[in-house]
């Protein structure tokens, strides 16, 4: 009796996943699934999408539009420009613009071949300002190469990065802002 109730279940399981496989659209039909239209290289593909405008944004994920969604370009973020180009000479260990994080590796000069520092920046909003960004300063200190202690440090450099990161960003949204001005150009006066 258990096991014609377990092959009824199972036989009721395979005609619902038949059924759902079947109502799937087919590969014509999906935006972007015939490979003779799509390059096979992801750098090319990738900035196909990105000149078509192609990509994903909860805000609007349920929107009948038609289009794929829009990218939101990391280069417009002056936060994340500037935070970049303060850290360019530092090794990057993991970048993701849409968790808004960035972590160096491990670095260390030529004049301490001991000492290594580690730095995160966390974006807590897109505005420049001096609450937007998370920095965490880490110092790894080794007397052989199994003998190392690694530390956090708050102080000077945390500042100092903040406030190189801000004034470039703030020169960022400045010449942003006057890229895009464009003066009214209605009539005026009588």
């Amino acid at each position: 009796m258990i096991t014609n109730f377990v092959n009824l279940t199972r036989f009721i399981l395979l005609g619902f996943v038949i059924f759902g496989l079947s109502s799937c659209k087919t590969v014509e039909s999906i935006p972007g699934g015939d490979a003779r239209k799509n390059p096979p290289d992801p750098k090319v593909r990738v900035k196909k999408n990105l000149e078509e405008g192609r990509g994903f944004r909860m805000d609007q994920a349920f929107k009948k539009d038609g289009r794929g969604g829009d990218f939101v370009f990391a280069s417009s973020n002056e936060l994340w420009r500037a935070s970049l180009d303060t850290i360019d000479f530092m090794p990057l260990a993991s970048v993701n613009y849409g968790g808004g994080i960035i972590i160096t590796d491990w670095y260390s000069d030529d004049s301490n071949t001991n000492e290594s520092v580690k730095i995160s920046i966390r974006f807590l909003t897109n505005e420049v300002r001096t609450d937007a960004i998370d920095i965490k300063v880490f110092f790894k200190q080794c007397n052989q190469i199994i003998n190392c202690k690694v530390i956090q440090k708050k102080g000077p450099l945390v500042a100092e990065l903040k406030k190189q990161i801000l004034t470039k960003a703030t020169i960022y949204k400045k010449q942003n802002k006057d890229k895009n001005f464009k003066p009214y150009a209605g009539k005026t006066g009588n």
